[in-house]
């Protein structure tokens, strides 16, 4: 597919996707027009001869006020309905919406249809309402359409692809599950172990047990903290890291404190609340002896490619694929979900095992494996195939639309 060029949409988001992907089309020879926001800007885009970056999004900043807020979405919008409209590229490839999901599942999409694009999603939930609790018909109805307008669509397992073809009518000749891709844009410095423990404030004995990632009811950190909570009368030097922002209901951040405030724990649950920027993850990971995902429900989770792109062992709750993901023995454990007992007794298991007894070798042998088994450049080859036959005869160019940043 010499010279030919997409167009890589990503709402201004999911940095490690993201940058993962492009950097992996360039180096399968694509050219990439990467349409994000200042969020996403760097070095493996700028330095890239490959990658033509669009700052569309600009900044993003939680703080701005709301009539900031408001104008610049809709300069956003703006740019991108005028972007597309001279764009060359033929193959749009979106890999999430825009702040108005309703308008980008419909208006959106059948703006890119009337330019004639082929239109390519990955789909990273297929109903992520229906996770959350709060699905709908309307909502359901705009993801059938966006869908139904979509000429390929991606998903990270059989399951996922399951769920499209049954709950949203998609033909399966138009679908691919592809890997998620690990992690490679959390910086890796030579921060060792025990200097991540000093910092953190653990002690080199300490067994060390980590949540990460987004603090919502679907994580299940209730079972977790039941869980440590057993486990941690019968042995002290455990301890638990809890680091993310929480999301999603008020009152359940609210509920899991009152959990942890009764818990008896004794100040062995070390919080580390609010948004982890990419330099400071590291610590989290290389502090920890095991990753702990308490899921309730889920399809695929990027936490733990991260924690495997840090060699760290992963205890899982059995949902959605992620048993796939694990290597009984090997990579981590998984348990049954919505049981704190069997959390409680896995964790247990997980410390008097060679995993953990073996750690230090094990990690290498973690990275090596999920370094091969989720390369970019496997992600790589399946989506530019898709790209061939969507759009075989054409290539395309860039028209180097670059506005100023709002």
């Amino acid at each position: 597919m010499n010279d030919n060029q997409i167009s890589l949409l990503t709402a201004g988001r999911d940095k490690p996707y993201a940058l993962g992907l492009a950097t992996a089309l360039a180096a399968a020879g694509m050219k990439v027009d990467f349409v994000g926001g200042d969020e996403l800007d760097g070095p493996e885009l700028r330095g890239n001869p490959q990658i033509y970056f669009l700052n569309l999004r600009g900044d993003q900043s939680v703080d701005a006020p709301l009539l900031q807020k408001t104008m610049r979405v809709l300069v956003y919008y703006l740019r991108l309905i005028f972007y597309a409209a001279t764009a060359r590229p033929k193959v749009f490839h979106i890999l999430w919406n825009n702040k108005f999901e309703f308008f980008d599942r419909t208006g959106l999409m059948l703006y890119y249809k009337c330019l004639g694009k082929k239109i390519i999603l990955t789909a990273h939930n297929v109903n992520i309402c229906q996770r959350d609790g709060n699905d709908s018909f309307l909502n359901r109805l705009s993801l059938k359409i966006q869908y139904r307008l979509c000429d390929y669509i991606f998903v990270h397992t059989e399951k996922m692809k399951d769920e499209l073809v049954s709950a949203f009518g998609v033909s399966e000749k138009k679908t691919s599950v592809i890997p998620l891709g690990i992690n490679n844009t959390v910086p890796n410095t030579t921060l060792s172990g025990l200097e991540a423990r000093q910092r953190l404030g653990l002690d080199v004995t300490d067994k060390v047990i980590l949540f990460f990632g987004c603090i919502a009811p679907y994580k299940g950190l209730e079972y977790l903290i039941a869980a440590f909570a057993a486990i941690a009368k019968r042995n002290s030097p455990y301890r638990l890291v809890i680091a993310g922002k929480p999301k999603g209901r008020a009152d359940y951040w609210t509920e899991l404190q009152e959990l942890i405030a009764g818990s008896g724990t004794n100040g062995r649950i070390i919080q580390k609340i609010g948004f982890v920027p990419d330099e400071e993850t590291e610590v989290f990971f290389k502090a920890a002896d095991v990753l702990v995902l308490p899921y309730t429900h889920i399809f695929q989770s990027g936490v733990l490619f991260l924690g495997y792109s840090f060699g760290l062992p992963v205890i899982a709750a059995d949902v959605g694929s992620l048993r796939d993901e694990i290597f009984d023995g090997k990579t981590g454990f998984v348990f049954e979900p919505k049981n704190a007992a069997a959390l409680a007794r896995t964790i247990e298991n997980y410390f008097e095992s060679d995993l953990h007894l073996e750690l230090d070798s094990r990690r290498a042998e973690i990275q090596n494996f999920a370094n091969e088994r989720y390369s970019w450049s496997k992600v790589a080859a399946i989506t530019t195939a898709v790209y061939s036959k969507l759009s075989p005869a054409e290539k395309h160019y860039s028209a180097h639309y670059a506005p100023e940043k709002s």
